[in-house]
């Protein structure tokens, strides 16, 4: 990619992945498939503290596709930290990202980025909503309870914040104030913003290979702390004044 390539960049799709060396080739695939042009484009990929094959396959896959990136954590951070990073070094000002095991299908990519750019300033976020999820029974169970509770407390409009698919203004999404599992917390906190939200059904697909790196009872606790926090913040929350410039 030319410096004047790097200068045009419009869109940029974030994957963060750890130890996924056999689902990266395929998913490009369907990355460049799914955009087919319609947008000047990169590809970021965050390797978060693979101990994999995934950094490897990545470096042979940069030499046949110039529009990917990737970025390398030294040590596993978790998916909203891989998910900033590789927001912080997005070129696009529009920002999408997808789940890097293969369970997000790149087709709606499009619908997603449409949406923020027909919002014209008014989307803060295109949310991808799943349907026939291809999740365990338990999964799919602690999915189901997360949501509710999340939707009674916080009242974001969002039956699934889970689904990796989204797209959003870069500087909407830098502006959030950080903290580790803000990925699913991202409605709520956009429409505490003042922007609205688009959603989009996507239809789930099974993983292809691997096993999920993300578990339940290990992120219960701080999830519930983390849903205080943000019904704390969006409590907080004042309008901002209009200030007129005196002469």
């Amino acid at each position: 990619m030319t410096s004047a390539d790097r200068d045009s960049v419009a869109v940029s799709i974030v994957v963060p992945v750890r130890n996924e060396a056999e689902n990266v080739a395929p998913l490009i695939a369907e990355i460049i498939a799914a955009l087919g042009g319609r947008w000047n484009y990169e590809i970021i990929y965050v390797n978060d503290g693979s101990t994999d094959a995934t950094a490897s396959r990545l470096a042979e896959l940069m030499k046949q596709h110039r529009q990917l990136r990737q970025l390398k954590h030294a040590a596993s951070s978790g998916q909203s930290a891989a998910v900033r990073s590789g927001v912080r070094a997005a070129r696009g000002a529009i920002v999408a990202t997808l789940d890097g095991d293969g369970q997000n299908n790149p087709i709606f990519l499009p619908d997603l980025i449409a949406a923020v750019e027909k919002g014209a300033g008014r989307i803060g976020l295109a949310a991808g909503q799943r349907v026939g999820r291809k999740d365990t029974g338990f999964k799919k169970l602690q999915s189901k309870i997360a949501n509710g509770v999340r939707k009674a407390i916080l009242k974001d409009g969002t039956r699934d914040t889970g689904c990796g698919l989204k797209a959003f203004p870069r500087d909407v999404f830098l502006s959030m104030p950080y903290f580790d599992g803000l990925h699913r917390f991202l409605p709520a906190l956009v429409r505490r913003e003042g922007f609205e939200i688009a959603y989009v059904d996507v239809i789930d697909r099974p993983r292809r290979s691997g096993v999920s790196n993300y578990g339940f009872f290990d992120r219960l606790w701080i999830g519930i702390m983390d849903l205080a926090g943000v019904w704390w913040l969006i409590r907080r929350k004042k309008p901002t004044p209009v200030a007129t410039e005196v002469s």
